[in-house]
């Protein structure tokens, strides 16, 4: 692998929509390399780059995949490639976030009959978010009703007029000519070649002050210039190139891959920056410098964590640091991936993605360095889930095994939440989707050999008051021996944002000693974590204790927190008690033409919606709208969408439930507590 240049070597990931053809692009590339004998082919179960169970029985790509390829140019150029697969289902953004994160450009897959979809817009504003330069491929111009120019005016109209063709299709569709390659063009191109051209030049000469002067004085630019120039402006992206494959037919790989050496960057162009903004030099006798952006538990090799190098060399079986954790590494056999082969490798140099087996210590988002090292690299910016469940064991006594094995399928993927909720005591899995929660479920019971119920997770609701109430109570009791006695007055009021002094102690004059005064707030926390209207924490009030009293003898700590806990209850329901349900915001991303069935659900799941937006060709809707409608809206947007709209969710604030909620889930809590007392 270090026998290549960092000059030499790309590291693209291919970015889309579902079905745009970003894996028959990986497959045709593979092929094309000869690293594959033939084309293999998703639908047909036989891809190179989706060969996992669950991606040819589901037929999407799930996995965030690398693949090296090395290729020959046709002016004689050696170029090393490692091409990022991404999954273009919504589902499983968190592989796409990452796999993009350690590339250095990326090539956003568009169909041409489907046009942009907002798997598309999604990957052009990841692109602008990790400042990422990015080409865009068009395939499908075979299909029917379908042209190359009502598709690039698309792309230019929507994202860029610097949506610039470097290539062109013929007119029968059959051959793509390669306009930078200063080959003759046909005659039936001449026209568009010449436009694409003068563009081309134009965008060149804006990068630099000498080719400007050049380009503006009436002279062309050579080849040299012309390709320095768009290989900085595609750097600075400030050019986004065009390109047209029809990978089925052989067409358009090789001109693909000859304008990936030509126009993308190397890793030196574009050096990471660490967390302190210096730059990590990408150079193979640089101090090592690497990142995990993935890891596998593989049934045969175990723990496989793919590290991208970003400075200097690593070596088989040699130590390096963990720098995240502090903790000794030694690096093993040296893996580097294409689908199921497997080659190992000797080293891995500045540019290089390979994987490791069996590291004790460390898991994606680690830096990774030469010992020594306290260079850290930024954290990759993982989405939140949008979906969450309740998971319980179908078999009694599984409860361990289920924690366990959710764990590790979390390792593995950090769009993966694993957590007990504190307040309903239920194990709740967080995921982007019901697809990934399924599957995250389904390669649980295939490691641990568990079988587990879903449902719904219980909300967490809060209770608060409203106005002001006094609460009393005398605690007294006498059966032989020592008695208990302790009597507690208070006042409970609304707490306003922004204050935290809950607990007030105005007692004067030792109604109640001081020692006990612990013992009193004690209670009045044990009184508000049980509520008082269906069992839920008390939020957002003042308890203020003015008087009681005591008995020289009988009085006990444990009597004053009875006191306590009792006369909080009789305060906070004189106090007009509420109930209160958690709010989200909610970020809503649709084609304009569901947006009437969009906001009419919103109204049906007591959404407030706060502004409407366009964004790419597609309508942005922001709403709150209660966690209580949302735990289904992934799969019931989708169906409304025809799999087209996308949200995402975060926790805004507590707000009243309305009355009739309220009753029910009063109701049901009442339900819950009589059985549970029989």
């Amino acid at each position: 692998m270090s026998e290549t240049p960092v000059s030499h070597t790309r590291n693209i990931v291919l970015l889309g929509h579902s079905g745009a053809g970003k894996t028959t692009l990986v497959d045709a590339i593979l092929h094309k390399t000869g690293i594959n004998d033939r084309l293999g082919l998703t639908s047909e179960g036989n891809s190179a780059a989706d060969w996992t169970e669950e991606e040819k029985d589901r037929k999407i790509t799930i996995w965030a995949k690398p693949f090296r390829v090395n290729y020959t140019t046709k002016d004689g150029e050696k170029l090393k490639l490692t091409i990022l697969d991404t999954p273009g289902y919504i589902d499983f953004q968190g592989q796409t976030v990452a796999a993009a994160s350690v590339a250095d450009a990326a090539l956003i897959v568009v169909d041409a009959a489907a046009g942009i979809q907002i798997g598309s817009v999604k990957a052009w504003k990841l692109c602008e978010k990790l400042n990422l330069p990015c080409g865009i491929v068009i395939t499908g111009l075979d299909k029917d009703n379908v042209d190359f120019e009502s598709v690039l005016s698309s792309l230019q109209a929507t994202w860029d007029r610097k949506c610039v063709p470097v290539e062109l299709p013929t007119h029968d569709r059959h051959a793509i000519v390669d306009i930078l390659a200063q080959k003759k063009i046909p005659d039936e191109l001449a026209e568009e070649a010449e436009q694409a051209m003068g563009e081309l030049e134009e965008d060149a000469a804006e990068e630099d002050d000498n080719l400007l002067e050049k380009y503006l004085g009436g002279e062309h630019l050579t080849p040299e210039e012309l390709k320095q120039g768009l290989r900085l402006a595609l750097q600075h992206r400030h050019f986004f190139p065009v390109f047209e494959t029809e990978v089925l037919e052989g067409v358009g790989v090789s001109e693909l891959l000859d304008e990936v050496y030509r126009l993308f960057p190397s890793p030196a162009d574009c050096p990471v920056k660490d967390e302190n903004g210096e730059e990590v030099p990408a150079a193979a006798d640089a101090p090592f410098t690497g990142f995990v952006w993935r890891s596998v538990n593989d049934p045969f090799t175990g723990q496989l964590n793919f590290i991208r190098v970003y400075g200097g060399t690593l070596n088989a079986d040699s130590e390096f640091l963990n720098v995240s954790t502090g903790q000794k590494e030694k690096s093993g056999t040296m893996h580097v991936y294409n689908g199921r082969k497997d080659e190992t490798v000797s080293a891995a140099t500045a540019g290089d993605i390979v994987a490791l087996a069996k590291l004790k210590h460390t898991s994606v988002n680690d830096t990774v360095g030469a010992p020594g090292s306290t260079r850290k690299l930024p954290p990759i910016d993982f989405p939140h889930p949008v979906v969450a469940v309740a998971v319980t064991p179908k078999t009694s006594g599984d409860d361990d095994k289920i924690g366990v094995g959710l764990q590790r399928i979390a390792e593995e993927d950090p769009t993966i939440r694993v957590e007990r909720n504190s307040e309903t005591h239920e194990l709740i899995l967080s995921g982007m989707g019901d697809t990934h929660i399924d599957i995250a479920l389904s390669r649980m019971k295939k490691r641990s050999n568990v079988d587990v119920d879903t449902s719904t997770p219980k909300i967490a609701y809060k209770e608060t008051i409203t106005g002001h109430g006094e609460g009393h109570y005398k605690h007294k009791k006498q059966s032989g021996g020592r008695g208990q006695y302790g009597e507690v007055y208070l006042k409970v009021d609304p707490l306003n944002d922004g204050e935290e002094e809950w607990f007030v102690n105005s007692i004067v004059g030792g109604a109640i000693p001081r020692n006990f005064i612990p013992a009193v707030e004690k209670g009045l926390v044990e009184g508000m974590e049980r509520g008082v209207l269906a069992g839920y924490p008390v939020i957002k009030t003042r308890v203020t204790v003015y008087d009681g009293s005591y008995h020289d003898v009988d009085s006990s700590e444990v009597a004053f927190k009875i006191a306590a806990s009792r006369a909080l209850g009789e305060g906070t329901r004189a106090a007009t008690p509420v109930l209160l349900e958690p709010i989200m915001n909610v970020r809503i991303m649709v084609p304009d033409q569901f947006m009437g069935d969009i906001t009419g659900d919103l109204n049906h799941k007591r959404g407030r919606i706060l502004g409407m937006d366009t964004e790419d060709g597609m309508q942005v809707i922001n709403a709150e709208i209660p966690q209580a409608e949302i735990f289904r809206y992934s799969s019931e947007l989708r169906s409304m969408t025809q799999g087209q709209g996308t949200f995402e969710a975060t926790f805004s604030r507590y707000d009243i439930v309305p009355a009739n909620i309220a009753q029910k889930v009063i109701a049901e809590s009442d339900r819950i507590r009589h059985a549970d007392e029989d």
